[in-house]
């Protein structure tokens, strides 16, 4: 059958064009007609990414900031740390979506509609996507959009990373912009995992951001109450302006996000669990499931079996910390601040990574107090999660 297209990517945000970017790049696949559908002009810095690398990235070029150092900072533990090996960097969603759009213009393998994907549906030798601007075929369909979730609390675990981060400037000198401030638990936990994130662009110029995990968000008025006294209280900022405003809740679960739809729709981004489920991380996550599926493409023409390549024991890690943070979310800070204190800082971001060794894993969990993840592997063995 004679297809519209090679492929159709439902969504053009971070996954949808991250995977077109990762395609392009690839000289065996030049040939493939793309379909990237979506459903606004990306014409608005509507988030920020943020991820550490000790590698170049295809995206170098327009990182807008970079750190050198690592802080973190709790009640019981608090130090500046180096980055020997990794750099953390920063990346302004419009500038994203201008510099993939940009490489896309002129390739004329890609076809870019303003189209809302209504469904996709497998057929027997590929997919079909309906939208509001008509229906299109294609070998392959690539699905980005947001997960639909039917929960089931009786069986895995529900939290949000939820935020409102302030841009700031002051009329004084305040940040350290060699330092990302990663983690600062010094504020009132009130029975969840609450922390200070902040990216010092300037010795006067930040992003601050109230970072929590739990299972409901906040009013409004909680987080602004909680940025200002960190601004004013913590850091002694006489005045500051408020030049941008971030929003955000990111979905954290161990409710299974499957790689793919059927035979010919793969899940992309978020809908395929690359939201890291204890971190939320998932920049980094998004361009290696990107470059992993590009490979298997142009190698055999077809996506990879497994098309994530997620440990299992990594997954099982995540399990655990979602759990205590669902039934004791104040513990969190302890066992952040256990794990910065007890180990190379490398070895952290590499088990958050998902790239370090049985031995280094075994490693990172002798580094923290064992009770509650005993706790939490007793609910998973017993198959409920557990409840405060």
């Amino acid at each position: 059958m004679k297809h519209d297209f090679d492929y159709v990517i439902a969504g053009g945000g971070a996954a949808g064009l991250s995977l077109a970017y990762h395609l392009a790049r690839e000289p065996r696949l030049q040939a493939q007609r793309v379909l990237l559908l979506e459903p606004e002009a990306k014409d608005q810095n509507d988030r920020t990414w943020s991820f550490w690398a000790d590698a170049p990235t295809l995206f170098d070029e327009i990182v807008a900031h970079e750190w050198g150092r690592l802080a973190f900072r709790s009640p019981q533990f608090e130090r500046v740390f180096q980055l020997p090996r990794h750099r953390y960097k920063m990346i302004r969603g419009l500038d994203f979506y201008r510099f993939v759009r940009a490489a896309l213009a002129d390739n004329p393998q890609f076809t870019l509609v303003r189209a809302t994907v209504e469904k996709l549906e497998n057929t027997a030798d590929g997919a079909v996507a309906h939208t509001s601007a008509g229906r299109f075929t294609a070998r392959y369909a690539f699905d980005s959009r947001p997960p639909v979730i039917s929960p089931q609390p009786g069986r895995y675990r529900y939290q949000l990373q939820h935020f409102v981060g302030w841009e700031v400037e002051t009329e004084q000198d305040v940040f350290d912009p060699t330092t990302v401030e990663f983690m600062d638990f010094r504020g009132p936990q009130q029975q969840e995992a609450r922390f200070m994130y902040v990216l010092p662009f300037s010795s006067r110029r930040a992003l601050v951001e109230y970072t929590l995990f739990s299972e409901q968000v906040l009013p409004q008025a909680e987080y602004e109450a909680a940025l200002h006294d960190y601004l004013t209280t913590t850091l002694g900022v006489k005045s500051y302006q408020i030049t941008a405003q971030e929003v955000g809740a990111i979905p954290m679960t161990d409710h299974p996000l499957p790689p793919r739809d059927g035979t010919h729709i793969i899940n992309l981004g978020t809908r395929a669990g690359r939201a890291k489920p204890s971190t939320g991380y998932a920049f980094k996550r998004i361009q290696a499931h990107s470059a992993r599926l590009v490979a298997a493409l142009a190698q055999t023409g077809a996506p990879p079996p497994d098309s994530t390549g997620d440990q299992w024991q990594f997954r099982f890690f995540d399990t655990l910390l979602l759990d205590i943070m669902q039934r004791q979310g104040e513990r969190t800070r302890d066992i952040f601040a256990e794990l910065f204190a007890r180990n190379p800082l490398e070895r952290i971001l590499d088990f958050l990574d998902e790239k370090t060794s049985a031995l280094d894993n075994l490693r990172v969990m002798q580094s923290v107090t064992p009770w509650p993840f005993l706790r939490s592997i007793g609910h998973v063995l017993r198959g409920w999660p557990g409840r405060r």
